[in-house]
């Protein structure tokens, strides 16, 4: 399993960053709100984090967390989709990659109620790129409903590996999958 995790961690750091963010084509409808958080690496880490982290710290937080996490999202396309401007969005996102690793890394233990803010502080961001690539003219209902749901979904997708691994093993692959994410996001922010 570790053989795997140092793989996939190896293969991370040299993918193009931020791939969600190429300008390219219309965004709109459910399928685009969809693909966005899943062709993003910057995204698809995060997102994986937080449902990894909800899972680490176990009880309500396992739903709670990445709930959190949604609806701020959701908060942060809506300013975007409104014409709100947030300072420094791709750098707050890919410093989410960072911080939510580490916090698997270290297996940080907050409180669910400051686990929640963490993610959400971070999920504004996240939403506010999401909203940003919806083109005038189209719904943007069900634009926020795709990239919604496929946030949910690698929240659980998330949550659901890690108690696997948990069970069959130890903390520890999932620790080391959050280093690998953490530096990929070092690597996100150098521009790698």
């Amino acid at each position: 399993m570790l053989r795997i995790l140092t793989s996939a961690a190896a293969l991370s750091l040299v993918a193009a960053p931020a791939f969600a963010h190429t300008g390219i084509g219309t965004a709109g409808g459910f399928a685009a709100g969809v693909a966005h958080p899943m062709l993003g690496l910057d995204h698809l880490l995060a997102m994986v984090a937080v449902g990894a982290w909800g899972a680490l710290l176990g009880g309500r937080a396992v739903w709670l967390v990445p709930a959190a996490f949604v609806a701020a999202m959701v908060a942060g396309g809506a300013l975007a989709i409104s014409g709100v401007a947030l300072p420094m969005v791709e750098t707050a996102i890919a410093l989410s990659v960072v911080v939510l690793g580490a916090l698997v890394a270290v297996n940080a233990r907050l409180t669910v109620g400051a686990g929640m803010a963490v993610v959400a502080a971070f999920a504004l961001f996240h939403g506010h790129a999401h909203g940003s690539e919806l083109a005038q003219g189209l719904s943007a209902l069900t634009y926020s409903a795709g990239f919604a749901a496929a946030t949910a979904l690698l929240h659980a997708a998330g949550a659901a590996a890690t108690v696997a691994v948990v069970r069959v093993s130890s903390t520890r692959a999932v620790r080391w999958a959050g280093i690998a994410a953490a530096f990929t996001g070092v690597g996100l922010i150098a521009g790698l």
